[in-house]
């Protein structure tokens, strides 16, 4: 009787020390071949264009140290900017219209959210470009570069 005991516990403490299923060390396909995840769409580089016009606004101290768009950490001192559509990590130059400062950013998150803008510029962008004081200005987008629309894993 004791002999069975023993064995119980002992059975039941090896068992718990099994992987958990989500821990699992093989393909998922391999243990599900009846789902297949869904295809990615590519962007075609026809659908963007090269030159974009309209009004600018900045973001700084609320998102500062938080996640982007595309994964990285936000650094209200960087040059960067968020686009609605446009893909992330793309290279433009950004001319502020109003004193034609210019610079060369990067698109690292999605934005802005207000209507009538088309660019969220970081605030070293804003301040590189002179127009921290107004909070937004006239620009021109020209695209140098298109991303590659992926999302960057970063360590914590």
């Amino acid at each position: 009787m004791v002999k069975i005991i023993v064995l119980i516990i002992y059975f039941t403490l090896i068992s718990g020390c099994a992987n958990s299923p989500r821990y699992r060390t093989e393909p998922v396909a391999s243990r599900t071949t009846k789902q297949k995840p869904p295809a990615l769409k590519t962007v075609s580089k026809g659908n963007y264009r090269r030159v974009i016009t309209g009004v600018s606004s900045y973001y700084a101290e609320d998102f500062h140290g938080k996640l982007t768009a595309n994964g990285e950490i936000y650094d209200m001192y960087g040059l960067t900017a968020a686009h609605k559509t446009l893909p992330l990590n793309t290279i433009a130059r950004v001319t502020n219209l109003d004193n034609n400062k210019s610079l060369i950013l990067r698109i690292n998150d999605r934005g802005p959210y207000v209507k009538g803008r088309i660019l969220d510029c970081s605030y070293g962008a804003a301040k590189k470009l002179g127009f921290i004081n107004d909070g937004t200005t006239k620009v021109k987008i020209e695209v140098i570069e298109l991303g590659d629309n992926k999302y960057m894993k970063h360590r914590d």
